[in-house]
Protein backbone atom coordinates (compact mmCIF):
# COMPACT_ATOMS: atom_id res chain seq x y z
CA UNK A 1 0.00 0.00 0.00
CA UNK A 2 1.55 3.24 -1.09
CA UNK A 3 2.09 5.81 1.56
CA UNK A 4 0.81 9.34 1.08
CA UNK A 5 3.06 12.34 0.90
CA UNK A 6 4.27 13.26 4.42
CA UNK A 7 2.77 16.39 5.94
CA UNK A 8 5.41 19.06 6.30
CA UNK A 9 4.39 20.47 9.67
CA UNK A 10 7.60 22.46 9.99
CA UNK A 11 6.39 24.81 7.22
CA UNK A 12 3.30 25.70 9.25
CA UNK A 13 5.40 26.11 12.39
CA UNK A 14 7.74 28.60 10.70
CA UNK A 15 4.92 30.50 8.98
CA UNK A 16 2.62 30.69 12.00
CA UNK A 17 4.37 33.61 13.82
CA UNK A 18 4.49 35.78 10.70
CA UNK A 19 0.88 34.95 9.77
CA UNK A 20 -0.29 35.68 13.33
CA UNK A 21 1.49 39.05 13.46
CA UNK A 22 0.29 40.03 9.98
CA UNK A 23 -3.27 39.03 10.81
CA UNK A 24 -3.26 40.96 14.08
CA UNK A 25 -1.69 44.12 12.65
CA UNK A 26 -3.09 44.18 9.10
CA UNK A 27 -6.00 41.84 8.37
CA UNK A 28 -8.11 42.44 11.48
CA UNK A 29 -7.71 46.26 11.38
CA UNK A 30 -8.49 46.24 7.65
CA UNK A 31 -11.78 44.39 8.06
CA UNK A 32 -12.56 46.44 11.17
CA UNK A 33 -12.09 49.66 9.19
CA UNK A 34 -14.22 48.40 6.30
CA UNK A 35 -16.95 47.38 8.74
CA UNK A 36 -16.81 50.74 10.51
CA UNK A 37 -17.32 52.55 7.20
CA UNK A 38 -20.85 51.08 7.12
CA UNK A 39 -21.88 52.83 10.35
CA UNK A 40 -22.37 56.40 11.52
CA UNK A 41 -23.46 58.35 14.56
CA UNK A 42 -27.07 59.51 14.70
CA UNK A 43 -28.41 61.13 17.88
CA UNK A 44 -25.36 59.88 19.73
CA UNK A 45 -25.99 56.25 18.77
CA UNK A 46 -24.03 54.03 16.39
CA UNK A 47 -26.34 53.24 13.48
CA UNK A 48 -25.85 51.01 10.45
CA UNK A 49 -26.07 53.17 7.30
CA UNK A 50 -24.77 50.73 4.68
CA UNK A 51 -23.14 52.64 1.84
CA UNK A 52 -24.44 55.98 3.12
CA UNK A 53 -20.96 57.23 4.04
CA UNK A 54 -19.72 56.45 0.54
CA UNK A 55 -22.70 58.27 -0.98
CA UNK A 56 -21.78 61.30 1.10
CA UNK A 57 -18.12 60.97 0.10
CA UNK A 58 -18.89 60.91 -3.63
CA UNK A 59 -22.14 62.85 -3.70
CA UNK A 60 -21.87 65.78 -1.29
CA UNK A 61 -19.74 68.68 -2.51
CA UNK A 62 -18.26 69.20 0.96
CA UNK A 63 -16.66 65.75 0.78
CA UNK A 64 -16.43 65.00 -2.93
CA UNK A 65 -14.50 68.16 -3.85
CA UNK A 66 -11.83 67.39 -1.26
CA UNK A 67 -11.73 63.70 -2.23
CA UNK A 68 -11.31 64.29 -5.96
CA UNK A 69 -8.69 66.97 -5.31
CA UNK A 70 -6.73 64.54 -3.14
CA UNK A 71 -7.13 61.72 -5.68
CA UNK A 72 -5.94 63.94 -8.53
CA UNK A 73 -2.92 65.02 -6.53
CA UNK A 74 -2.19 61.39 -5.69
CA UNK A 75 -2.29 60.46 -9.38
CA UNK A 76 0.15 63.24 -10.22
CA UNK A 77 2.39 62.16 -7.32
CA UNK A 78 2.35 58.59 -8.71
CA UNK A 79 2.97 59.65 -12.31
CA UNK A 80 6.08 61.62 -11.35
CA UNK A 81 7.48 58.54 -9.63
CA UNK A 82 6.66 56.36 -12.63
CA UNK A 83 8.07 58.78 -15.22
CA UNK A 84 11.08 60.04 -13.26
CA UNK A 85 12.04 57.68 -10.44
CA UNK A 86 11.72 54.34 -12.20
CA UNK A 87 13.48 55.31 -15.48
CA UNK A 88 16.33 56.84 -13.47
CA UNK A 89 16.50 53.69 -11.34
CA UNK A 90 16.69 51.52 -14.46
CA UNK A 91 19.42 53.72 -15.99
CA UNK A 92 21.45 53.68 -12.77
CA UNK A 93 21.12 49.91 -12.51
CA UNK A 94 22.31 49.51 -16.10
CA UNK A 95 25.34 51.71 -15.43
CA UNK A 96 26.22 50.07 -12.13
CA UNK A 97 25.94 46.56 -13.58
CA UNK A 98 28.68 47.31 -16.08
CA UNK A 99 31.80 45.27 -15.25
CA UNK A 100 33.97 48.15 -16.47
CA UNK A 101 32.70 50.59 -13.84
CA UNK A 102 35.03 51.07 -10.89
CA UNK A 103 33.80 51.61 -7.31
CA UNK A 104 30.32 50.45 -8.29
CA UNK A 105 29.65 49.23 -4.73
CA UNK A 106 30.36 52.72 -3.36
CA UNK A 107 27.95 54.31 -5.81
CA UNK A 108 25.23 51.76 -5.04
CA UNK A 109 25.57 52.40 -1.33
CA UNK A 110 25.53 56.19 -1.73
CA UNK A 111 22.38 56.08 -3.87
CA UNK A 112 20.61 53.61 -1.59
CA UNK A 113 21.38 55.33 1.73
CA UNK A 114 18.56 57.94 1.48
CA UNK A 115 15.96 55.15 1.41
CA UNK A 116 16.77 54.23 5.02
CA UNK A 117 16.47 57.80 6.28
CA UNK A 118 13.45 58.87 8.31
CA UNK A 119 10.68 60.78 6.55
CA UNK A 120 10.95 63.39 9.29
CA UNK A 121 14.62 63.98 8.55
CA UNK A 122 14.14 64.06 4.78
CA UNK A 123 11.13 66.40 4.94
CA UNK A 124 12.72 68.77 7.42
CA UNK A 125 16.11 68.91 5.65
CA UNK A 126 14.61 69.53 2.22
CA UNK A 127 12.30 72.16 3.62
CA UNK A 128 15.40 73.95 4.90
CA UNK A 129 17.26 73.48 1.62
CA UNK A 130 14.39 74.93 -0.45
CA UNK A 131 13.68 77.81 1.91
CA UNK A 132 14.03 81.18 0.13
CA UNK A 133 15.21 82.79 3.39
CA UNK A 134 17.89 80.50 4.83
CA UNK A 135 18.04 77.62 2.34
CA UNK A 136 21.12 76.74 0.31
CA UNK A 137 19.20 76.17 -2.96
CA UNK A 138 19.34 79.86 -4.03
CA UNK A 139 23.07 80.00 -3.39
CA UNK A 140 23.73 76.75 -5.27
CA UNK A 141 21.76 77.96 -8.30
CA UNK A 142 23.52 81.31 -8.12
CA UNK A 143 26.88 79.54 -8.19
CA UNK A 144 26.06 78.09 -11.61
CA UNK A 145 24.35 81.22 -12.90
CA UNK A 146 20.78 79.92 -12.59
CA UNK A 147 19.52 81.90 -9.61
CA UNK A 148 16.76 83.39 -11.76
CA UNK A 149 15.17 79.93 -11.90
CA UNK A 150 14.75 79.74 -8.14
CA UNK A 151 11.28 80.19 -6.67
CA UNK A 152 9.69 79.32 -3.31
CA UNK A 153 8.52 76.03 -4.77
CA UNK A 154 6.97 74.69 -1.57
CA UNK A 155 4.97 77.89 -1.16
CA UNK A 156 3.41 77.99 -4.63
CA UNK A 157 0.32 75.95 -5.42
CA UNK A 158 1.47 75.05 -8.93
CA UNK A 159 4.90 73.80 -7.84
CA UNK A 160 4.57 72.44 -4.28
CA UNK A 161 3.34 68.92 -5.07
CA UNK A 162 5.83 68.42 -7.90
CA UNK A 163 8.68 69.60 -5.68
CA UNK A 164 7.72 67.17 -2.92
CA UNK A 165 7.32 64.34 -5.44
CA UNK A 166 10.85 64.98 -6.71
CA UNK A 167 12.12 64.95 -3.12
CA UNK A 168 10.45 61.56 -2.72
CA UNK A 169 12.09 60.43 -5.98
CA UNK A 170 15.49 61.45 -4.60
CA UNK A 171 14.84 59.44 -1.44
CA UNK A 172 13.54 56.24 -3.01
CA UNK A 173 15.27 55.94 -6.39
CA UNK A 174 17.62 53.44 -4.76
CA UNK A 175 14.87 50.83 -4.44
CA UNK A 176 14.09 50.37 -8.16
CA UNK A 177 17.80 50.68 -8.84
CA UNK A 178 18.63 47.72 -6.58
CA UNK A 179 15.73 45.58 -7.83
CA UNK A 180 16.64 46.14 -11.47
CA UNK A 181 20.32 45.62 -10.63
CA UNK A 182 19.47 42.21 -9.15
CA UNK A 183 17.37 41.36 -12.21
CA UNK A 184 20.23 42.29 -14.55
CA UNK A 185 22.64 40.08 -12.60
CA UNK A 186 20.22 37.15 -12.93
CA UNK A 187 20.44 37.16 -16.74
CA UNK A 188 22.42 34.08 -17.80
CA UNK A 189 25.92 34.78 -19.08
CA UNK A 190 25.26 32.51 -22.07
CA UNK A 191 22.63 34.94 -23.37
CA UNK A 192 24.96 37.92 -23.11
CA UNK A 193 27.87 36.02 -24.65
CA UNK A 194 25.68 35.01 -27.59
CA UNK A 195 24.64 38.65 -28.07
CA UNK A 196 28.28 39.76 -28.03
CA UNK A 197 29.15 37.14 -30.64
CA UNK A 198 26.45 38.69 -32.84
CA UNK A 199 27.99 42.13 -32.33
CA UNK A 200 25.35 43.42 -29.91
CA UNK A 201 27.14 45.31 -27.15
CA UNK A 202 26.81 48.39 -24.96
CA UNK A 203 23.48 50.20 -24.85
CA UNK A 204 22.29 48.29 -27.91
CA UNK A 205 22.62 45.10 -25.88
CA UNK A 206 20.65 46.67 -23.03
CA UNK A 207 17.73 47.76 -25.24
CA UNK A 208 17.54 44.61 -27.37
CA UNK A 209 18.50 41.86 -24.90
CA UNK A 210 18.47 42.94 -21.26
CA UNK A 211 15.41 45.20 -21.20
CA UNK A 212 12.95 42.58 -22.52
CA UNK A 213 14.31 40.07 -20.00
CA UNK A 214 13.84 42.38 -17.01
CA UNK A 215 10.30 43.48 -17.91
CA UNK A 216 8.80 41.26 -15.17
CA UNK A 217 10.97 43.05 -12.60
CA UNK A 218 9.94 46.42 -14.03
CA UNK A 219 6.32 45.33 -13.67
CA UNK A 220 6.85 44.45 -10.00
CA UNK A 221 8.52 47.82 -9.41
CA UNK A 222 5.61 49.59 -11.09
CA UNK A 223 2.99 47.97 -8.86
CA UNK A 224 5.11 48.58 -5.75
CA UNK A 225 5.35 52.24 -6.79
CA UNK A 226 1.59 52.39 -7.26
CA UNK A 227 0.82 50.88 -3.86
CA UNK A 228 3.47 52.95 -2.08
CA UNK A 229 2.35 56.24 -3.60
CA UNK A 230 -1.33 55.70 -2.87
CA UNK A 231 -0.38 54.97 0.73
CA UNK A 232 1.87 58.04 0.95
CA UNK A 233 1.45 60.39 3.88
CA UNK A 234 4.61 61.01 5.89
CA UNK A 235 6.57 63.33 3.59
CA UNK A 236 3.57 65.58 2.84
CA UNK A 237 2.66 65.75 6.52
CA UNK A 238 6.21 66.62 7.63
CA UNK A 239 6.81 69.23 4.93
CA UNK A 240 3.38 70.84 4.59
CA UNK A 241 1.46 69.80 7.69
CA UNK A 242 -1.96 68.17 7.99
CA UNK A 243 -3.58 70.92 5.90
CA UNK A 244 -1.28 70.00 2.99
CA UNK A 245 -0.81 73.60 1.91
CA UNK A 246 -0.69 75.88 0.19
CA UNK A 247 -4.49 75.81 -0.15
CA UNK A 248 -4.58 71.97 -0.20
CA UNK A 249 -2.35 71.91 -3.28
CA UNK A 250 -0.35 69.00 -1.83
CA UNK A 251 -3.32 67.21 -0.28
CA UNK A 252 -3.30 63.49 -1.08
CA UNK A 253 -5.54 60.69 0.09
CA UNK A 254 -3.34 59.97 3.11
CA UNK A 255 -3.49 63.51 4.49
CA UNK A 256 -7.21 63.78 3.66
CA UNK A 257 -7.80 60.56 5.60
CA UNK A 258 -5.75 61.81 8.55
CA UNK A 259 -7.64 65.10 8.86
CA UNK A 260 -11.01 63.40 8.53
CA UNK A 261 -10.36 60.52 10.91
CA UNK A 262 -8.46 62.30 13.69
CA UNK A 263 -9.51 65.90 13.13
CA UNK A 264 -7.23 68.89 13.00
CA UNK A 265 -7.30 72.24 14.78
CA UNK A 266 -11.01 73.25 14.94
CA UNK A 267 -12.13 70.32 12.79
CA UNK A 268 -13.41 67.38 14.87
CA UNK A 269 -12.55 63.87 13.82
CA UNK A 270 -15.11 61.62 12.15
CA UNK A 271 -13.88 58.01 12.32
CA UNK A 272 -16.82 56.75 10.26
CA UNK A 273 -16.19 59.04 7.29
CA UNK A 274 -12.48 58.44 7.78
CA UNK A 275 -13.13 54.72 7.47
CA UNK A 276 -15.08 55.38 4.27
CA UNK A 277 -12.09 57.25 2.83
CA UNK A 278 -9.83 54.37 3.89
CA UNK A 279 -12.22 51.96 2.18
CA UNK A 280 -12.09 54.02 -1.00
CA UNK A 281 -8.29 53.99 -0.87
CA UNK A 282 -8.33 50.23 -0.39
CA UNK A 283 -10.63 49.85 -3.39
CA UNK A 284 -8.41 52.00 -5.61
CA UNK A 285 -5.29 50.06 -4.64
CA UNK A 286 -7.08 46.71 -5.04
CA UNK A 287 -8.30 47.62 -8.54
CA UNK A 288 -4.81 48.75 -9.56
CA UNK A 289 -3.18 45.56 -8.27
CA UNK A 290 -5.81 43.35 -9.94
CA UNK A 291 -5.34 45.13 -13.26
CA UNK A 292 -1.62 44.47 -13.00
CA UNK A 293 -1.95 40.84 -11.97
CA UNK A 294 -4.53 39.85 -14.58
CA UNK A 295 -3.81 42.31 -17.35
CA UNK A 296 -0.05 42.81 -17.38
CA UNK A 297 1.79 40.13 -15.44
CA UNK A 298 0.39 37.30 -17.56
CA UNK A 299 1.80 38.97 -20.67
CA UNK A 300 5.20 39.55 -19.06
CA UNK A 301 5.67 35.87 -18.19
CA UNK A 302 6.68 35.10 -21.77
CA UNK A 303 10.00 36.92 -21.07
CA UNK A 304 10.84 34.78 -18.04
CA UNK A 305 13.19 31.86 -18.29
Amino acid sequence: MAQGRPVRWHIAVFLAPAVAVYTALMIIPLFGTLAQSLFNLEAGARVFVGLGNFRRLFGEALWSDAFWNALGNNLWFFLIHMLVQNPIGIALAALLSSPKLRMAAVYRTAIFVPTILSFVIVGFVWKLILSPIWGIAPGMLDAVGLKSLFAPWLGKEEYALTALALVSVWQFVGIPMMLIYAALLSIPDEVLEAAEMDGITGWSQFWKIKLPLILPAIGIISILTFVGNFNAFDLIYVAQGALAGPNYATDILGTFLYRTFFGFQLQTGDPYMGSAIAGAMFGIILIGVCLYLFGIQTRLRRYQF
